[in-house]
């Protein structure tokens, strides 16, 4: 990659994760090495942990979570050491060079939990290669990172199945 850009997906509405998936697949078939390191995420049911295999070794994908909703107000401290592990994944990982774009899986609602500090993100944006695209996704993004961004995409609920009553479908929300 000859220009890395950092693009944002946030909102409340629905797709944000898919669209960081969509890019990753299509990079993937250009030769493009990708990583992915998912926040707050302990189910290995979302389909992409299966795909993965089949991709491999151009996408790799790390889950650092917990099977469990977090509090928002007061996240528990293994939730706060996986989130910090992920991240420390996503430094080196950046550093290295060795994967074209790294994907941040709900970095920002990790960041607005409180379980990565704001400032450590901003950082590590600061710090990016020039060689490797930064996608970060989740809702909440703070207008710090949203200014930072080359590209930020805003994914607005306006209408979701959910409300009537539609469970998450397997193949569909994971």
């Amino acid at each position: 990659m000859k220009k890395g850009l950092v693009q944002v997906y946030t909102g409340n509405g629905k797709g944000k994760t898919t669209a960081a998936l969509g890019l990753a697949l299509r990079a993937v078939g250009h030769g493009f090495r990708v990583l992915i390191i998912q926040f707050m995420k302990g189910n290995n049911l979302y389909g992409e942990s299966d795909s993965v295999k089949k991709l491999s070794p151009y996408l790799t994908i790390k889950t650092f979570g917990r099977k469990v909703f977090i509090s928002e107000t007061n996240p528990e401290p293994i939730d706060i050491q996986l989130a910090v592990e992920g991240f420390s994944l996503a430094k080196t990982a950046i550093e290295s060079k060795e994967f074209d774009i790294v994907i941040l899986d709900e970095i920002n609602l990790a960041v607005d939990y409180g379980l990565i500090p704001l400032s450590e993100l901003l950082r590590l944006i600061d710090s990016k290669p020039a060689t490797v695209e930064l996608i970060l996704t989740g809702r909440n993004a703070r207008p710090e990172i949203i200014e930072k961004a080359d590209l930020v995409t805003e994914m607005m609920d306006r209408k979701h199945y959910s409300n009537k009553g539609v469970s998450a479908r397997k193949g569909i929300e994971f």
